[in-house]
C-alpha cells in the first residue's frame, strides 16, 4: 500500500501536469522569474553597497561573495512564499509549492557553506565536505518528495540497543551528532563574526579588543555545548561531575594549560604587552605578532615565529624596547687610525647620521670619541629611532655603507690589529 505521503506527492504532480495547459500555470511561471529577477537585482545592489578595499578588504570580500550566494535563494524564497499567498486567491499554485523546497533546500546548501567558510579559513579541504553537504540535502529532498523519508528514518530508529535503561537507536546517534555539530558551528560563527567586529572598533585599543573577542568566543562555545547537550539526549546536571574531574585534572595535569590561559588574560589585562611590541624572552628577541589564549607569536629577525607559552611572559623577565616608549637609543661603533683626522672623522659620521631618515633628529645624532685603544682610536655614533621593528639591521647597513664610501674618499683608514716586534742583539761579554 502506498502511504499518505506518497498519495500526497503523486496527487501533487498529477494536479501540476493537469494544470500546465491551464493559464495558472503562466502566472505561477510569472511569479517565478518576477521572484527570481528580484532577488538577484537586490542581491546584485546589496553587494555594490559594500565594496571593501585592501588586504582586509579582499578577505570581507570573500566573505562577501558567499553571503551574496547565501542572500539570493532567501531572497527568492521569500518572494516565492509570498507571490503565492497573493496569487492563491485567484488561482492554483502547485507549481510553486514545489519550486519552495527546492529554494528552501538551496538556501540551506548555501547557509551551511556559508558558515563553514566564516568558522574556518582553510578553503582546500572544506570543498569536499560542501559537496557532502549538497548532497545529503538534495538527497533528503529526493526522499522527502518521494515519500520514502519517513520510511527510512524508521528503519534507522528501529535499529537500537540499550546501555542501561537508556534506549540509543542509530537514529538518535545520527540527530545527536548533527545537532551537536549545527550547534557548535552557529557558536563558532557568531563568535567570528563578533570578534571581527570587535578588532575593528576604533574605540578600543588593541588589548581590549583581543580581551573582548577571546571572552566573546569562549562564552559562546560554552553556551553552544549548554544548548547542543539536551538536544543530544545528555542531562545538564552531569556537567557538576564532569566538573569535579576537571578540577582533579587540574590538579594533576592540566596546570601549564590552566597557566597559559589565565596568563594570557592576565597579560592583556595588565596591557603589559601588545601587537607590535619588540621584546627579548627566552633568550629570543623579536615583534609581537599575535597574542592567544595559550601563546604569543613572537616574529625573529630572521623570519621564523616563535610560539612562547604565555606564562613565560609573567614568570620570567622580559626586555621591552618598546614598553613605554618605541624610540630606541643604538650605539655604533667605529674605529680610525692614528695618523687619521680625528675631527673629520668625527663629522662625516655625523653627516652620515644626519642624511638617513629614520633616525630622530629629537634626540639629535651624537658622535663621541671613546677611548685610545691599541689598534686605532674608537669613535661611537649615538642615535635614536623611532620604531625598531621596522628593520634596525638594514639602518646600520646603510650607515655603514655610508660611512665606508667618505672614508675612502677622505683617506681615513680604518685600522686592523697589528704588532710591532723588534729584535734587540745581545751584548757581548768577554771573557
Amino acid at each position: 500500500m502506498q502511504s499518505d505521503n506518497e498519495v500526497e506527492i503523486q496527487s501533487l504532480l498529477h494536479r501540476l501536469i493537469t494544470d500546465v495547459q491551464e493559464i495558472s500555470v503562466l502566472w505561477q511561471l510569472a511569479v517565478l522569474l518576477a521572484s527570481l529577477g528580484l532577488a538577484w537585482l537586490l542581491q546584485k545592489q546589496l553587494r555594490q553597497r559594500i565594496s571593501p578595499e585592501g588586504s582586509a578588504g579582499r578577505t570581507l570580500n570573500i566573505s562577501m561573495n558567499s553571503l551574496s550566494r547565501l542572500l539570493f535563494p532567501l531572497l527568492a524564497l521569500a518572494l516565492v512564499i509570498v507571490g503565492r499567498e497573493a496569487l492563491g486567491h485567484w488561482y492554483s499554485t502547485h507549481l510553486l509549492n514545489i519550486v519552495i523546497p527546492l529554494l528552501f533546500a538551496l538556501a540551506l546548501i548555501r547557509a551551511a557553506v556559508y558558515i563553514l567558510r566564516r568558522v574556518f579559513s582553510s578553503q582546500d579541504w572544506l570543498r569536499p565536505w560542501e559537496r557532502f553537504i549538497g548532497w545529503v540535502v538534495w538527497i533528503g529532498l529526493v526522499l522527502h518528495i518521494t515519500g520514502l523519508l519517513p520510511e527510512i528514518l524508521t528503519f534507522f530508529d528501529d535499529i537500537s540497543f540499550h546501555i542501561g535503561k537508556q534506549r540509543l537507536s542509530v537514529l538518535m546517534i545520527v540527530q545527536g551528532i548533527l545537532a551537536f555539530t549545527i550547534s557548535m558551528l552557529l557558536a563558532l560563527w557568531l563568535a567570528s563574526s563578533f570578534e571581527a567586529r570587535i578588532m575593528q572598533a576604533a574605540a578600543l585599543n588593541i588589548n581590549q579588543r583581543v580581551i573582548l573577542s577571546k571572552v566573546t568566543r569562549t562564552l559562546l562555545i560554552l553556551l553552544g555545548v549548554l544548548v547542543a547537550l539536551p538536544m543530544v539526549g545528555v542531562d545538564i546536571t552531569v556537567l557538576s561531575v564532569f566538573g569535579g574531574a576537571l578540577g582533579v585534572g587540574l590538579g594533576l595535569g592540566l596546570q601549564k594549560i590552566a597557566s597559559n590561559y589565565i596568563s594570557g588574560f592576565i597579560i592583556l589585562l595588565d596591557h603589559s604587552l601588545h601587537i607590535g611590541d619588540v621584546v627579548t624572552v627566552d633568550n629570543r628577541k623579536g615583534e609581537v605578532t599575535s597574542l592567544t589564549t595559550r601563546y604569543v607569536v613572537l616574529k625573529i629577525d630572521d623570519g621564523t615565529e616563535a610560539l612562547i607559552p604565555n606564562d613565560t611572559f609573567i614568570t620570567s623577565t622580559v626586555i621591552s624596547q618598546t614598553y613605554s616608549d618605541h624610540r630606541l637609543r643604538l650605539i655604533l661603533p667605529f674605529q680610525i687610525g692614528y695618523a687619521s683626522p680625528v675631527e673629520a672623522a668625527m663629522k662625516i659620521i655625523l653627516d652620515a647620521a644626519k642624511k638617513q631618515p629614520n633616525i630622530l633628529a629629537d634626540p639629535e645624532p651624537l658622535v663621541i670619541l671613546k677611548e685610545f685603544a691599541d689598534s686605532g682610536i674608537n669613535l661611537e655614533l649615538i642615535i635614536w629611532i623611532e620604531n625598531p621593528e621596522g628593520g634596525a639591521l638594514r639602518l646600520r647597513s646603510s650607515l655603514n655603507l655610508e660611512i665606508w664610501s667618505e672614508f675612502q674618499k677622505h683617506g681615513i683608514e680604518i685600522p686592523f690589529p697589528q704588532r710591532e716586534v723588534r729584535l734587540v742583539r745581545p751584548a757581548k761579554f768577554e771573557n
